[in-house]
């Protein structure tokens, strides 16, 4: 089993920055992808940002060149440093883990862009 926790959610003016973090707990050892999706009132869960064990990132076309996936693999967290946010931004964010064909999910952060 693998735990995830995410933090640094929170309300943000438009054009602003905000930086989630995800601590991966349990049997990481193995996990090949992490990432983070997100998903908005009324609307289904959508892939913000993945990495894979590799180092390999992808993207949502939304997203490219404002937001930014990184990981501190000492600390087993990884990083959403989102820039030149918008109100089209808000939304639950959801850090995921997959491990041998399994996927695991944290709790959420709610992320408000609005003046």
């Amino acid at each position: 089993q693998v735990q995830l926790v995410e933090s640094g959610g929170g309300l943000v003016q438009p054009g602003g920055s905000l930086r989630l973090s995800c601590v991966a707990s349990g049997s990481i050892v193995s996990i090949y992808t992490r990432g983070w999706y997100r998903q908005a009132p009324g609307k289904q869960r959508e892939l913000v940002a993945t990495m894979t064990s590799g180092g390999s990132t992808n993207y949502a076309d939304s997203v490219k060149g404002r937001f930014t996936i990184s990981r501190d693999n000492a600390k087993n967290t990884v990083y959403l440093q989102m820039n030149s946010l918008k109100p089209e931004d808000t939304a639950v964010y959801y850090c995921h883990a997959r491990r041998y064909g399994a996927d695991y999910w944290g709790q959420g952060t709610q992320v408000t862009v609005s003046s």
